[in-house]
């Protein structure tokens, strides 16, 4: 046994971090094995599932477009991902399937607020104010649609002086 304290510390002497042998490391995926809808995995997953042994790492819409990202399971299972450029995560990507359990990616369902402008200014207006933030847009015949990634009334906030004006309806989706 050590009477002093080393000035550095050797792999497992008090160390948890990365280089320890007391820490879990997370499973690395760098590629994509297929989706869960792919009727040559579906089978596999299905026998699976019912033993309980499928992971679902759930990403938010903003962390979709991402290639490298980090997140933990249903399970508590740490998971990194590492994608080539072509790759990309699509809802029902399995990162891992084996004899023992599965990793399935989920995408969180994104939501929307919906602005009906009711004349052309207004929609010019509003459609600048959602450029000058930068926010995800998708437009409608009739309506402005904004990804939300917190509440509505946060964005509705920015858009103060066309509500209240009655220039622009809004609801969230």
């Amino acid at each position: 046994m050590k009477s002093w304290m080393p000035t550095r510390l050797n792999n497992g002497e008090g160390r948890v971090g990365w280089g320890s042998n007391r820490c879990e490391h997370p499973f690395w995926s760098t590629g994509i094995v297929g989706t869960a809808s792919d009727p040559r995995l579906a089978d596999r997953l299905h026998h699976l599932e019912h033993d309980d042994r499928v992971e679902t790492l759930m990403v938010g819409e903003e962390d979709s477009s991402r290639r490298r990202l980090r997140g933990k399971t249903d399970k508590g299972t740490d998971v990194a991902i590492a994608l080539e450029r072509s790759g990309e995560l699509v809802d029902g990507a399995v990162l891992l399937l084996d004899a023992t359990r599965a990793i399935v990616l989920r995408k969180a369902q994104q939501r929307w607020l919906r602005l009906t402008p009711r004349d052309v200014d207004a929609a010019l207006e509003a459609g600048y104010c959602a450029g000058n933030h930068h926010w995800k847009v998708r437009f409608e015949p009739d309506a402005l649609l904004i990804a939300t990634q917190g509440p509505a009334e946060h964005y509705v906030e920015r858009l103060e002086h066309l509500v209240t004006s009655g220039r622009i309806a809004w609801r969230a989706e």
